[in-house]
């Protein structure tokens, strides 16, 4: 006797077929691979051969080490290095963002040209071609030190190969990247109704209340969204130190972002465990931070509902 299956039950399996390629993917591809990083961390495993279990070892050696397990103080470097250049570079580059965004909502010719060419560094700038022409800018005999020697014969330093101004330069260069914030509040500007500043004109607002009282207001929602995405994008900045540092996060370490240092240490010391670790850590970090934002969010963010 043949079944005959409701059409409810027709439904869902078709959206199963549907979805089938995307589960295989998400359990191979994503899921396994994270259950097994999991359980990596909690061991050695140098490639080739077999993990062995050592529990907590390579979490207390990030953290300061004890008797039985040496402390790894680039770990802490690393960190700090990256939080250097989170904390500096995404609020710079949203400040910029945001001010271009509203030149670019001015009513003037040629704008959509002129968003489109703001855009293109976002496109671009995470390339190895452009971490490489970044290094030559800011060579010690770069484009950078020959404008400032012919224009203001100031003598420039080596940016790069020095510790005090290497990291600067990655930071640059990140906020040089602002074309997808911009996009953002360019859109959430445009969500803002004109009455609000005719309102303010009238009872004879300046453009300083006008942002203040209106813009920041209206925008808080798509500031926190931004905030929150790059904040988690710089976390993970990786190929432009790979890149300008030569893969060794110097001089000085002044430039081994957490990213870089994981890379290294899984793939260039064959310390796949601890690697493993790391990555679990700026998991949770990431996780902790961006809650932690959400928790505060709810004083500073205001929906078109008034809540």
């Amino acid at each position: 006797m043949r079944m005959q299956l409701s059409r409810s039950a027709r439904d869902n399996l078709t959206a199963y077929t549907f979805l089938a390629p995307w589960l295989l993917g998400f359990l191979v591809l994503t899921l396994y691979p994270m259950i097994y990083s999991l359980y990596l961390s909690f061991t050695e495993f140098n490639i080739l051969q077999p993990p062995q279990w050592i529990g907590a070892d390579n979490y207390i050696a990030m953290f300061g080490g004890n008797d039985e397990v040496r402390a790894d103080p680039r770990f802490m470097n690393s960190l700090w290095v990256t939080f250097r250049f989170v904390f500096i570079s995404v609020p710079v580059k949203l400040m910029f963002a945001l001010a271009v965004a509203m030149l670019m909502n001015q009513k003037l010719r040629l704008i959509p040209v002129y968003r489109t060419l703001y855009y293109i560094p976002t496109l671009l700038g995470g390339s190895v071609s452009i971490a490489v022409l970044w290094r030559r800018l800011f060579a010690g005999d770069g484009v950078i030190n020959q404008i400032l020697d012919l224009s203001f014969g100031i003598q420039g330093p080596a940016w790069i190969s020095n510790p005090k101004y290497a990291l600067s330069t990655l930071i640059i260069l990140a906020v040089w990247q602002f074309g997808s914030p911009m996009i953002i509040f360019l859109a959430g500007l445009k969500q803002i109704p004109d009455e609000y500043y005719e309102s303010a004109r009238v009872d004879g607002a300046g453009p300083v209340r006008q942002f203040l009282s209106i813009t920041l207001p209206g925008l808080s929602p798509i500031i926190f969204f931004n905030l929150v995405m790059q904040m988690i994008t710089a976390f993970q900045s990786f190929t432009q130190a790979y890149v300008i540092s030569g893969g060794q996060g110097g001089p000085l370490d002044s430039t081994m972002f957490y990213s870089l240092y994981l890379y290294l240490k899984g793939f260039g010391f064959a310390e796949m465990g601890y690697a493993s670790a790391m990555a679990w850590f700026l998991l949770i970090m990431i996780a902790v931070l961006t809650a932690i934002l959400f928790r505060f969010s709810g004083s500073l963010v205001t929906y078109g509902s008034g809540e």
